[in-house]
């Protein structure tokens, strides 16, 4: 697979607590450079962010980040705010915990309300599949692809684990076709994007695909 093919798939990610706007700025520049198909960042550089790089680049952000356990009502506000920042895409964490708790009905609920507060921005579902069993993985399969969301993606890379090949391929069999899927957590070679790419992910979350082409260049 080709590097250039790679890279239109790469959401250039920086999360880290103690990111500085020079540093997301660096971020943007690879992104611009590379041709990636985002810049994922912190909500509270969107805006500086949109209004630096324009409409060269998508901007992606996170809400209800990394735990998701935010009430709905505050995730759509971050959403909205997200968007009306400049944010072109918005990856969202769903509450875990009502998985747990087996409320499929209020998982599915709060994800349209965040996708109604993107207006008609591409939202990405965030499942942190780390901490689930492999029955709420395929539940969860069902939740977004009836949700209206665009994206499932497997974890935040901030929990125990990050993607896997066996829940790329899970998630290939079980989402609607409508809905793509977004690796995300310890994607570190060329080798696992190609990998991850084959089993069925149209986006890859990583900082490290960049820095090893940049390193190559």
């Amino acid at each position: 697979m080709k590097i250039k093919e790679i890279l239109s798939k790469v959401d250039h990610t920086l999360l880290a607590q103690g990111a500085t706007w020079e540093e997301i700025k660096a971020i943007c520049d690879d992104g611009l450079r590379y041709e990636t198909a985002s810049v994922c960042i912190p909500p509270s550089y969107v805006r500086q962010a949109k209004e630096y790089a324009g409409d060269r680049l998508s901007v992606c952000t996170v809400i209800g980040f990394p735990n998701g356990y935010s009430t709905t009502a505050t995730k759509c506000f971050e959403t909205a705010d997200a968007v009306q920042n400049g944010a072109d895409e918005i990856d969202m964490v769903i509450n875990i915990g009502w998985v747990k708790d087996g409320k499929y009905d209020a998982v599915l609920e709060e994800i349209k309300a965040v996708k109604a507060a993107c207006h008609g921005k591409l939202l990405k579902v965030i499942v942190e599949t780390c901490l689930l069993t492999e029955e709420e993985k395929v539940e969860l399969c069902k939740i977004v692809s009836l949700s209206g969301a665009e994206y499932i993606k497997t974890s935040t890379g901030f929990s125990t684990g990050g993607a896997t090949r066996e829940d790329v391929a899970l998630f290939a069999a079980h989402v609607a076709p409508h809905v793509k899927i977004k690796a995300a957590g310890g994607i570190a070679s060329l080798r696992d994007a190609e990998d991850f790419i084959a089993l069925g992910a149209d986006r890859l979350g990583t900082s490290r695909i960049v820095k090893i082409v940049k390193t190559n260049d």
